[in-house]
């Protein structure tokens, strides 16, 4: 049965529709933005296009880093790295895949070499590396500098694991083996290969 309202309506969608009313409409309040905020939006858009841009905080702050004495075994470890992983970093028993040697560095050319070889080794898989700042114990009157700076940055760089001062053959108090975290490309591929034993 169709209706004159509407010729094209399903009779059996008609039927079952009689006697339900439409929903009632509220009035809308309008919601266009008037020309004052269009003139605010265009002033907040001239003033951000020529203030200066905010001040990007570089990572690895150069001042304040707490002191540690050139002789000191220092150790770090993120939550959820094993005991036996740690241990193993700890003893030197991985490959080392790099080294990068900081001495006579100043502490803002350490933190540059840090930053660019972290991410390289990031780049190409690395993940035992070793990295030496030094004792600084010739240093008098403010030993121990660089290291200092070290056992400060390394918690703070995402990609770094655990660290541990090195075995002696390794440059022991003036070393830290560095734990870096596993690329994308090596989970994958330690997937397929517990993957593959499991078949």
């Amino acid at each position: 049965m169709k209706t004159p309202e509407n010729p094209t309506a399903d009779p059996l969608f008609v039927q079952e529709m009689q006697g339900v009313t439409p929903l009632q409409t509220k009035a809308r309040a309008d919601l266009q933005k008037s020309t004052a905020d269009a003139a605010s939006l265009a002033a907040r858009r001239q003033a951000a296009a020529t203030d200066k841009p905010a001040e990007v905080v570089a990572p690895l702050a150069t001042s304040d880093a707490p002191r540690v004495g050139p002789h000191d075994v220092l150790g770090y470890k993120r939550p959820g790295i094993q005991d036996g992983v740690y241990r193993k970093l700890r003893l030197g028993r991985y490959e080392i895949e790099a080294r990068l040697d900081l001495h006579r560095r100043t502490i803002e050319e350490a933190r540059r070499e840090l930053l660019r070889f972290v991410r390289e080794c990031m780049e190409h898989d690395l993940r035992s590396v070793l990295i030496l700042p030094g004792k600084g114990d010739r240093n008098q009157k403010d030993p121990a500098v660089l290291k200092s700076f070290l056992a400060h940055w390394l918690p703070e760089l995402d990609d770094v694991q655990a660290f541990h001062t090195a075995q002696p053959h390794h440059g022991g108090a003036g070393a830290f083996y560095v734990l870096l975290r596993k690329s994308e490309r090596k989970k994958q591929a330690a997937r397929e290969q517990f993957s593959k034993g499991r078949l």
